[in-house]
């Protein structure tokens, strides 16, 4: 499916650091990238509601790392999947009686004009499950060839005991993974399983609902098997970054990984198939209560921009917090970013009117920038670099732009220069955080 628009992204003299990373799976601090390709799938939304502001923050959180990416000189593939067919948009489309398919092309094109709002890079693939499942289904047959799977009522089962390596990459004992199965949507009490953590991999079809032929009958895929098919598909059986939302660590990334082991084999000389860093965001609350819809606390994006909110102001509030931190976010958050974000345009004004004082020899050919106000952009630059480059500190990095702005709007006078040394800064927090000033 169509993906949206990418922003243009200034370039920046010379090459940032290496990103690293917080990996779930080792609680280490790791390079992001294992070759100069470097590739990510991230989990994307089910469009029955879109986008709210915890769906906002993890993708910005991906953005701000192929940023960091490119700026270290790597080329980035990214892909993104939806799942535009799955029980929560089908009991969505039967409450308020509208076609499944209406629902689901109407909430992701909201979705992709909430994106380009943001300024969030698109993935170089967007991923229906609908329109792969060709690609899902042979995926299927292929853990059904290593007799993973099992039939239950029309049903079938991918057998967790297939995979030697369930559970490595959450490291949960077994009850919190039962517990967790059962919360995020899946049936570990089901009679007839062979394991309450046995995932669904393939939905007989019911009465009234969407279905379509395969080897299995007729029916749908599940969730984690459709993520294992479509990252492996367009990235191959391993890449470097599996990303997405913490509450997808158990079970949805760790099932899609032993999907993908036992189809592609268990290790390797980059590890195991699939994923070789895990990197997941945190949860954002609404007033210290958890956001969801059954409590009816959903934040949107589409609301907030609808009541005149900058769409800037949005992104920078969301940055004020660490991706990896569970965090509120309150009327008080947007308050704060937009008296940032003029600050930040106000100095940028102010530096940039210094060229009418004098700031004519900055031209190019020209006599140099004057040392003092070059060397405060660059500090910037080379702060907010090595910022994002560890494990992506949006709170240092937003610092270090405060300092400029605090100093820039209060000086008595700016030396010439400083208007070069404005469209720096104005690059750098483009190009590296996605705001435009």
């Amino acid at each position: 499916m169509d993906s949206w628009r990418a922003a243009l992204v200034p370039a920046l003299a010379g090459h940032g650091p290496e990103p690293r990373i917080h990996d779930t799976a080792t609680g280490q601090l790791v390079p992001a990238a294992g070759g100069r390709i470097a590739t990510i799938y991230a989990c994307g939304i089910t469009p029955y509601d879109a986008t709210h502001i915890g769906h906002a923050a993890t993708f910005v959180s991906w953005d701000l790392l192929i940023r960091a990416w490119r700026d270290a000189g790597h080329d980035v593939r990214y892909v993104q999947n939806v799942t535009d067919v799955d029980d929560p948009l089908l009991a969505r489309a039967d409450r308020d009686r509208e076609d499944w398919r209406e629902l689901a092309a109407r909430e992701i094109g909201r979705y992709r004009l909430d994106m380009t709002a943001l300024r969030v890079l698109p993935p170089d693939r967007l991923a229906g499950a609908v329109e792969a499942l060709p690609v899902i289904e042979w995926f299927a047959g292929q853990l059904a060839d290593r007799g993973a799977l099992y039939e239950l009522e029309g049903d079938q089962y991918f057998a967790r005991s297939a995979d030697a390596a369930f559970g490595a990459m959450p490291r949960l004992d077994p009850g919190t993974m039962v517990e967790l199965f059962a919360e995020r949507g899946g049936d570990p009490g089901r009679p007839g399983k062979k394991d309450p953590l046995d995932p669904l991999v393939w939905l007989a079809a019911r009465p009234g609902e969407p279905h379509w032929p395969s080897p299995f009958g007729p029916g749908r895929p599940g969730w984690h098997v459709e993520c294992a098919a479509i990252a492996t598909e367009h990235l191959g059986t391993r890449f470097d970054v599996q990303a997405g939302g913490s509450d997808l660590i158990f079970p949805h990334h760790e099932m899609s990984a032993s999907h993908a082991r036992v189809v592609y084999g268990g290790s390797g000389p980059d590890g195991p198939a699939f994923a070789r860093r895990y990197l997941h965001a945190g949860m954002i609350r609404l007033d210290g209560e958890k956001m969801s819809k059954s409590l009816g606390n959903l934040v949107f994006v589409s609301a907030l921009l609808a009541q005149g909110a900058d769409p800037m102001a949005v992104r920078l509030a969301l940055l004020a917090g660490h991706y990896r931190a569970d965090r509120d976010w309150a009327a008080a958050d947007l308050a704060a970013a937009e008296g940032r974000l003029a600050r930040w345009r106000a100095a940028v004004t102010r530096a940039g009117a210094a060229l009418a004082a004098g700031g004519a020899m900055a031209r190019p050919g020209a006599a140099p920038i004057p040392p003092g106000a070059a060397a405060g952009a660059e500090r910037v630059l080379a702060a907010v670099r090595e910022r994002m480059a560890s494990d992506l500190d949006t709170p240092g990095a937003l610092a270090a732009v405060d300092q400029w702005a605090a100093e820039t709007v209060g000086a008595a006078a700016l030396p010439p220069g400083s208007a070069d040394g404005a469209a720096l800064v104005r690059d750098t927090v483009d190009a590296l955080l996605g705001i435009a000033l």
